[in-house]
């Protein structure tokens, strides 16, 4: 397995973009919960990263609303299966966790599938930051609710900002 990473300026930060063997298969924040430690992320190196910084400059520049992009997205069935729903969310737009749920043909698991988005490896191109709490709020996102606030603004999404009470996520 080649893993190469780089580095890159975000509007909401340093971003920290692994490829392994040639797709991208993470993208974290800085003070990311589940962030892998630095070691697993391969040598520094830009080259195989050219087209996700030119989508991810498109998207910010409000030119790009869906991301097209290899991914190696390793998880379980069920994390591959959310991570898979999470990019059928339009851009703009959200579901609840329990809307998710009902999507995979499990409609009891919105706590599950709360835990696997929270395990989303590519955040931004794989939209975690689009799953709300039942009610509308916020609820948890890897990157700190104030970057999910940022990115649901920047995209148009309306939401409450106070988050969800009681949620684990």
């Amino acid at each position: 397995m080649n893993r190469r990473h780089t580095v890159i300026d975000s509007p909401y930060g340093p971003l920290t973009l692994v490829a392994t063997d040639g797709a991208l298969s993470g993208l974290y924040m800085t003070a990311q919960r589940h962030r892998p430690p630095e070691e697993t992320f391969g040598d520094p190196d830009p080259r195989p990263f050219r087209e996700v910084v030119r989508q991810l400059d498109a998207y910010h520049a409000r030119e790009l609303t869906e991301f097209d992009l290899p991914l190696h997205l390793a998880g379980t069935p069920f994390q591959r299966g959310v991570w898979e729903q999470l990019r059928r969310i339009p851009y703009g737009e959200t579901r609840t966790y329990g809307e998710l749920a009902g999507m995979l043909g499990r409609p009891g698991a919105s706590r599950a599938v709360g835990l696997a988005n929270g395990r989303n490896p590519v955040g931004i191109i794989v939209p975690c930051h689009r799953v709300i709490g039942a009610s509308g709020g916020l609820t948890g996102y890897g990157g700190g609710l104030d970057r999910k606030q940022r990115l649901l603004t920047f995209e148009g999404a309306l939401v409450s900002a106070a988050p969800d009470e009681g949620a684990l996520f």
